[in-house]
């Protein structure tokens, strides 16, 4: 019951009422503060030639630590709506374009009416939550599944193709959505970001990036280098002309050397004199 309570509640920051709508960007790992809740990731992808197919968004996924998002219950499927519609708010330049979940089934394709319970999460959850749209999923050869985002299309039999789900083949090429357990304990600094807000929080839809100090320190140092480099030159510079001319200072040429000699030689004949 927490969690779903967390999720409504995330769900509802994200663009609450009274609120702006804080911008989900695409690659950009989002999740709570206090490292109670899951995290997720929208990859989208403006270019055709760049989407993936279920296989590779899902080891693009696990390759992070996380899975091809898999969704327990009605409050995370909101949720995951709330941040779509973020990511895709009007004016961004997003396009049509379909996301893979970690829902799919394996085997050939059956098309009898256990169709629909053949499919499983990839990332292993037992979670009996479906939203399929009208007459899906359609089996066959589609075996992998998709949550619909096609704002602009027109609507079908189940209304806009938004948000309900979608069986496809796997090798089509879609967006994909991570979902990443809460890291109790980083070990490693990564960059994440993190909606901040809790009951009794004064702001709202504040977003905090967490780096490590090392990343910091990168960032700071690299463009300082071409300064750092100016002014070794000018002090190596500065420092060559007060030597030379120290140099100069204290030398003394033979021809002043044997001035001298002869001056004094003649100052003691005379004084003999």
């Amino acid at each position: 019951m927490s969690r779903v309570v967390s999720l409504l509640l995330g769900a509802a920051l994200l663009c609450g009422h009274g609120a702006f709508c804080r911008r989900v960007v695409s690659g950009q790992k989002v999740c709570f503060a206090d490292f109670k809740h899951l995290c997720y990731k929208m990859a989208y992808f403006h270019e055709l030639s760049s989407r993936v197919s279920f296989q590779e968004a899902r080891l693009a996924c696990e390759s992070e630590g996380g899975a091809l998002l898999s969704l327990e219950n009605e409050a995370e499927q909101k949720l995951i709506e709330s941040m779509l519609q973020n990511l895709t708010k009007p004016g961004i330049g997003i396009s049509d374009s379909d996301f893979w979940i970690g829902l799919w089934r394996n085997g050939q394709g059956q098309t009898s009416g256990a169709c629909p319970d053949l499919y499983q999460w990839s990332d292993g959850s037992s979670s009996q939550y479906r939203n399929w749209y009208t007459d899906e999923p359609s089996c066959g050869s589609e075996k992998c599944v998709v949550m619909y985002h096609q704002p602009t299309a027109n609507p079908g039999l189940g209304g806009p193709y938004l948000y309900q789900w979608n069986d496809d083949r796997c090798n089509m090429k879609h967006n994909y959505i991570c979902k990443y357990e809460p890291e109790i304990n980083p070990t490693a600094p990564v960059e994440k970001t993190y909606f901040t807000n809790q009951p009794g929080d004064t702001h709202q839809n504040v977003v905090v990036t967490e780096a490590g100090i090392i990343p910091n320190l990168i960032y700071v140092v690299i463009p300082t280098i071409p300064l750092l480099l100016l002014i070794l030159v000018a002090f190596g510079t500065c420092c060559f002309q007060m030597l030379h001319k120290s140099k100069g200072r204290t030398k003394t040429s033979p021809n002043q050397s044997t001035l001298w000699i002869s001056k004094s030689t003649r100052k003691e004949s005379g004084m003999e004199v």
